[in-house]
């Protein structure tokens, strides 16, 4: 799946030598030395050749610059074809040499989780960044910062009464209770304000509205406004919708990608550092498998600017074939809509994560590197991701148009170029 490491010596003396057969291509690449103990030097760059004359061949007109052409004799370094992709593998190759502290390497932080204490007695909401996978259908995320996180749960917890105190509560009818009893934004379940099961109700569509990011407040709340619509009750019908456009901003507050940390998947596509091309990396069980290769060869790309969006609506020649032999007339020999989804059906099994699950570092870093590349602002983030429905199943077509929309992309950058 996934392309290996390529290698060349180094030799001090001679390195022009040794680097002009490198290409002027974005690449990860280590540098080691002669001990086979001493630690490699790691590094990624948009272009390889470039970056490695620069560390590898003094000069003369920059002093101070970092030299290690006396230290290196060997090189190693894969092409990649996306800033995503080289992260991924710097942080995957710094993880075997450095472990845990590859993390502080790349200065990856862990995301911020809304968090759902369902163990306890009497639930309650919190911010995390470090979510216990014995509670991961509880967690929420990853949100872009803490701040956000915590600014989605206080205007989540304006829909609600549930308790904000973080006591471990032994309800008493002497306790004072708080503002928040006073002010009747909380059950008080501290001086038996209510019944146990009056404060599991409302746990539990706490628990539903961020599992399903407000959706089943939403659906309620538009039954009842229905209903009161039709037996003419519009005053009703008019605070009910003041009711669901108070939910609908809260839901704007946690982007798509915020879920069940168990329930945490997403399809990355990005360009391919190989021609005709898509890289497709999956996130499941909390890392980052891939890339994996998926062919446009015969695939037709969608033109953007026609309003169309049929991926067959602008022929892609990649693989002509005569019409005639006779005349030498070539056409595209075009892949069909079956067989295009058969074989994204067949990237998505070759991306199948491991059964074990993965250690900390590993499950820290990847959340973290799609956190960073998922929140960038969208003019500046490149590629596309794809997200499962609500019953699981991947949008193929949807992937399918995202792959056309990269391929065109890098036609047009090829064509420029």
């Amino acid at each position: 799946m996934q392309a290996e490491f390529q290698s060349i010596a180094f030799n001090p003396a001679e390195p022009k030598a040794a680097l002009s057969d490198l290409p002027h291509e974005a690449a990860v690449f280590a540098l080691y030395g002669e001990a086979a103990h001493a630690e490699p030097y790691i590094g990624r760059t948009p272009n390889l050749r470039g970056r490695l004359e620069r560390l590898l061949i003094p000069s003369p007109n920059h002093p101070r610059r970092l030299q290690l052409a006396s230290r290196v004799r060997r090189i190693e370094w894969r092409l990649t074809g996306s800033d995503f992709e080289s992260l991924l593998i710097q942080f995957n190759l710094l993880q075997k040499i450095y472990g845990p502290k590859a993390l502080e390497r790349m200065h990856l932080r862990m995301p911020a989780f809304v968090r759902f204490l369902g163990g306890n007695p009497y639930p309650r909401i919190t911010i995390t960044n470090r979510p216990s996978l014995r509670e991961a259908e509880w967690s929420y995320g990853p949100f872009a910062s803490r701040a956000s996180a915590e600014r989605f749960a206080d205007e989540m917890l304006k829909l609600f009464l549930l308790r904000r105190c973080t006591d471990d509560l032994n309800p008493d009818p002497s306790h004072p209770g708080c503002v928040y009893s006073e002010m009747k934004m909380c059950l008080a379940p501290c001086y038996k304000g209510c019944s146990d099961e009056r404060y599991a109700e409302e746990s539990s569509e706490v628990e539903n509205f961020l599992s399903t990011r407000g959706e089943s407040r939403l659906v309620t709340l538009k039954t009842q406004r229905e209903q009161a619509s039709m037996t003419l009750d519009f005053e009703s019908a008019a605070a009910i919708h003041t009711q669901v456009q108070k939910v609908e901003s809260v839901r704007a507050l946690a982007p798509e990608l915020v879920r069940p940390l168990n329930q945490l998947r997403a399809i990355i596509l990005q360009e391919s550092a190989q021609p005709d091309e898509v890289a497709v990396f999956l996130f499941n069980q909390g890392r980052l498998c891939g890339p994996a290769a998926f062919s446009t060869l015969g695939m037709r790309i969608q033109n953007e600017q026609s309003g169309s969006s049929s991926l067959f609506a602008q022929p892609m020649a990649l693989a002509p074939t005569p019409e005639n032999p006779s005349e030498g007339v070539a056409i595209p020999q075009l892949a069909s809509r079956n067989m295009l989804e058969e074989r994204m059906q067949t990237v998505l099994t070759e991306l199948t994560p491991p059964a074990e699950q993965p250690d900390s570092t590993t499950r820290q870093g990847h959340l973290a590197l799609l956190k960073r590349w998922y929140y960038r602002p969208e003019v500046k983030r490149p590629g596309e991701i794809c997200l499962p429905d609500a019953e699981g199943h991947w949008p193929i077509k949807a992937m399918l148009r995202s792959v056309g929309r990269i391929a065109a992309k890098g036609l047009s950058v090829a064509k420029s170029s």
